[in-house]
């Protein structure tokens, strides 16, 4: 039996959830358009190059998730993953899934974005385990903050290292499936790093060290 870990954005699905939720926030008039989509753009830039900085990125991305009841988010957000997501979803990889559900791997999505945006996704494609950015809930509220380690980069590794310490598991027979350099921190603790059409940095390294690419 095999420890199979995917990242969401880009790998699992065609897309990624994090911005695509601030651009539906914009959309619906939650939050101001111009001012967020520039912002957006801003944080997604830093990422595809490799260099954002997770804590004021997730100062700016969890701020709305204060300034709305929760029966508005939540049902922004149910439209948001029928109308954005389940595309995403249905022209994504899912199908990556099913090699090693059929193994009865044990599969785990881990994600940098937030559990308030990545939970009914990974629920909707049927995955119980999901290590992500863990929002902070508190008397009946969102409040604007993150719990524990941002699940993004090498705090990827950590939030597994210690998923890996609660369940008495290990990497002799493990796999990440991930889209991004910055995923390398992980990619290169598994015993089989995939490589899901990556950006051009991850193909370069994965090219440079043998390691499997799905196009």
């Amino acid at each position: 039996m095999a420890l199979a870990l995917f990242d969401l954005d880009n790998t699992l699905l065609n897309g990624d959830s994090d911005r695509a939720w601030g651009l539906y926030l914009a959309k619906v008039g939650a939050v101001d358009a111009l001012e967020h989509e520039q912002m957006q753009d801003y944080f997604y830039q830093q990422y595809l190059a490799g260099s954002l900085d997770i804590d004021k990125f997730l100062q700016f991305q969890l701020k709305p998730l204060t300034q709305h009841s929760v029966q508005q988010l939540h049902a922004w957000r149910t439209d948001f993953i029928e109308q954005i997501i389940q595309p995403m979803i249905d022209n994504g990889k899912a199908h990556l899934l099913t090699t090693h559900r059929e193994a009865q791997d044990t599969i785990l999505i881990i994600t940098a974005t937030n559990d308030f945006i990545t939970r009914p996704i990974t629920d909707i494609l049927g995955v119980d385990t999901l290590l992500a950015t863990t929002v902070e809930f508190r008397d009946g509220r969102y409040t604007g903050n993150y719990v524990g380690t941002a699940c993004y980069a090498h705090g990827k590794v950590r939030k597994f290292n210690d998923w890996l310490a609660d369940n008495q598991a290990c990497l002799e027979n493990s796999y990440f499936y991930s889209d991004s350099i910055n995923d390398l921190p992980l990619l290169k603790l598994v015993k089989h790093p995939i490589a899901v059409t990556p950006d051009k940095q991850l193909r370069a390294h994965a090219i440079n060290s043998g390691w499997q690419i799905i196009n």
